[in-house]
């Protein structure tokens, strides 16, 4: 149903499973008119035109941005800082820019860097939502509906930019979360970019221990519920890692204390100490997340 809220031209720079969720979620709700896709992949973006997810499209960031109201950053963290570096000379002063990266501390580094007085038109977003998949093929518009998007506005954002930012998540179905870019990192680093380094090491651990991947054959229910997300774009992963290194380095050190305490109960056939580990982490679980919608 349409709204009095609206955009004139949306610019979505990376038309995959989110970019092209986004734009198929505010298609359908009717609060686009023109919806302008970019990328260097000429291919996927012929792709997203023939299944209707962007109207048109363009390889250069200049043109793709000229008119737009709302440029959307849906790219790979690392190629953020020369797309911001672009931005700064093409976009229209009345755009506002926003993006959806997992990790916020590096991108608002890039952005303070390169977009001088412009960041107050910078709002960084991150949608807690997605699938194994990537592409504009796996792409559909109800993936942000019921889940939080996390907003860090920065002290020189713009009241508008704001405004307009939240307003088209909300048009997405999502709910909006609004907090630091310290406390954003930190909690995704333990929620999000953890699980999915456990799910990548599990699978080449298997596979050294097996070379001829023999022993995938014996996988069953369990473990593909735990490797899952090892599925998902190791280009998109990599960069994660290394834009949020720090906080990754302390979650992943947490944990890598909890593995060797598992180690020695077993070690010592401490069987009361097991069953007591894992009552309390399946209490903790059915507690917080069972039922829970988030990034996958």
């Amino acid at each position: 149903m349409a709204t009095a809220w609206h955009i004139r031209q949306l610019t979505v720079i990376g038309v995959g499973l989110i970019g092209g969720s986004l734009a198929r979620a505010l298609r359908r709700a009717a609060v686009v008119d023109q919806i302008v896709g970019c990328q260097p992949d000429s291919a996927g973006l012929v792709r997203a035109q023939q299944l209707g997810v962007i109207d048109r499209y363009a390889t250069d960031v200049a043109s793709a941005v000229a008119g737009a109201d709302l440029v959307v950053l849906a790219v790979p963290l690392g190629a953020l800082p020369e797309l911001f570096r672009q931005l700064a000379v093409a976009v229209p002063p009345q755009a506002v820019i926003t993006d959806v990266g997992s990790a916020k501390g590096s991108v608002v580094s890039a952005a303070r860097q390169a977009l001088g007085e412009r960041i107050a038109s910078f709002v960084p977003g991150h949608p807690i939502a997605g699938t194994e998949h990537s592409g504009v093929e796996a792409s559909f518009a109800e993936l942000f509906a019921n889940h939080s998007v996390m907003l860090t506005p920065l002290p020189e954002t713009a009241a508008a930019a704001l405004q307009t930012v939240q307003q088209m998540w909300r048009s997405t179905g999502a709910q909006l979360v609004q907090t630091t870019v310290e406390q954003h990192d930190a909690a995704l680093a333990a929620t999000s970019h953890l699980p999915h380094l456990l799910a990548y090491t599990l699978v080449d651990t298997l596979g050294r221990i097996d070379p001829t991947a023999e022993i995938f054959r014996y996988a069953a229910g369990g473990f593909r519920d735990v490797s899952r997300v090892a599925s998902s774009d190791p280009v998109m992963w990599r960069d994660i890692c290394l834009a949020n290194r720090a906080a990754i380095q302390a979650v992943l050190a947490a944990y890598s204390g909890r593995l060797s305490a598992l180690q020695a109960l077993i070690e010592h056939e401490d069987g009361a100490g097991l069953q007591q580990l894992f009552a309390g982490a399946k209490q903790l679980r059915d507690r917080h997340i069972v039922g829970l919608k988030g990034e996958e």
